[in-house]
């Protein structure tokens, strides 16, 4: 039975986990493909013909190209899940940068971190996956390295004082300290996932010859990649954007030099740059006050 781009459109677009608002997004996205190629069975549109369809969306600007390519992305995504396709043609196409001679530039971002909206997300991608989520809690509420947090053994970990001692850079030793909702999070994950056969505090199993281990950073990777992937808002988004993330959200809340010695800098400069606040947090942050006045 042939499946065409319009059928597995229409039921990308009906599923019910989908907000109004995200399926709206969803469809002005997707009509100008669906006009183009609804009728073209799923399997027979390959990567050049995507490519080519991306190209041709030249009246957008580059922030809206991404958007658009993201979406597209994730219904392919979608096709390969629901077994109509065996891949998706373009995964991993580097997305449009911006064109300095249409006026096009990068953001004002010093550093990227999550908005509320994207850290929403993420935690409901997650929250099916119990190490993967006792992972991103830890990172976003304690700002250490993914490269710090993996290195843990289980005795380094103090779930009473909710605190745990890395090294970093410069072979340093330094406390970080998370919040009991991090704290509940790895709690679930060590009574019911973590294996206990090895001292790393985040473990995995190979699947072939079942030898258990301590969790890998490309395989942690691959988690995030998968568990992401069905969000748009979340393509481009990093694991060490969350360490960036904790200090963003910080900025103001404490001293400099606190917030230097949570984060591990050993140049000041580099804990200074999460002072500059960019345009997006101030208007996401002065529309959260507007809102608490209504």
């Amino acid at each position: 039975m042939t499946v065409t781009l319009a059928t597995v459109i229409t039921e990308f677009l009906s599923r019910p986990d989908l907000a109004k608002s995200t399926r709206r997004t969803y469809e002005l996205a997707l009509k100008p493909i669906l006009m183009e190629y609804g009728s073209w069975a799923i399997e027979i549109i390959g990567k050049q013909t995507l490519i080519e369809y991306l190209k041709g969306l030249s009246d957008c600007n580059y922030i809206t190209h991404r958007k658009y390519q993201a979406i597209v992305q994730s219904l392919f995504n979608f096709a390969v899940e629901e077994g109509y396709i065996q891949f998706n043609p373009i995964r991993g196409l580097k997305q449009r940068q911006p064109n300095p001679d249409k006026g096009e530039h990068k953001t004002d971002s010093v550093v990227r971190y999550l908005t509320s909206t994207q850290l929403n997300l993420l935690y409901k991608a997650v929250s099916s996956d119990l190490r993967m989520n006792a992972i991103v809690h830890l990172l976003h509420h304690s700002g250490c390295r993914i490269s710090e947090l993996l290195g843990l053994n289980i005795d380094d970990a103090d779930l009473t004082k909710f605190k745990f001692q890395v090294i970093g850079k410069g072979n340093k030793q330094r406390c970080c300290y998370f919040s009991n909702v991090a704290a509940s999070a790895l709690s679930k994950y060590l009574k019911y996932e973590r294996y206990n056969t090895v001292d790393a505090l985040f473990t995995a199993q190979q699947p072939v010859t079942k030898v258990v281990s301590r969790i890998s950073y490309r395989t942690v990777h691959e988690y995030w990649r998968q568990l992401i992937s069905i969000y748009p808002e979340l393509v481009g988004v990093r694991i060490h954007d969350l360490r960036h993330t904790f200090a963003t959200e910080r900025v103001g809340l404490m001293g400099i030099e606190e917030l230097r010695a949570l984060m591990g800098h050993e140049n000041i400069q580099t804990t200074l740059r999460y002072q500059k606040v960019t345009s997006a947090r101030a208007e996401e942050i002065a529309r959260q006050a507007l809102n608490s006045l209504i």
